[in-house]
């Protein structure tokens, strides 16, 4: 029987809203953070996703970052405390943590 993993994927923007670069010091502190705590982690770092969503009738565009851990259990107060941390050091409304299912091949 094949164990119940799930990935647990960060979006971060590359810059804040009005446009300024986040410091390459900032992403790394998260990637050691989410290090420490689980058995490892990717970042997406030289190939930033682009994310575009339409708020209204214009769209709007964010270079992003994707960090992703494996994790046996979800621990959402915790996710949600990390989610609110990272909302206010990248100054933030919104930063996406997203969860799926998944076994390993």
């Amino acid at each position: 029987m094949e164990a119940r993993m799930h990935l647990v994927q960060i979006l971060l923007p590359r810059s804040d809203n009005a446009g300024e670069p986040f410091a390459n010091d900032d992403f790394d502190r998260v990637k050691d953070e989410l290090a420490a705590t689980f058995k490892g982690v990717t970042a997406y770092f030289r190939t930033p996703a682009e994310g575009v969503w339409k708020p209204g009738k214009q769209s709007d565009t964010d270079e992003i970052v994707i960090f992703e851990v494996m994790t046996d259990e979800v621990d959402l107060p915790d996710w949600q405390r990390r989610r609110a941390e990272l909302e206010r050091r990248f100054r933030q409304d919104e930063i996406i943590i997203r969860y799926l299912p998944m076994a390993l091949v």
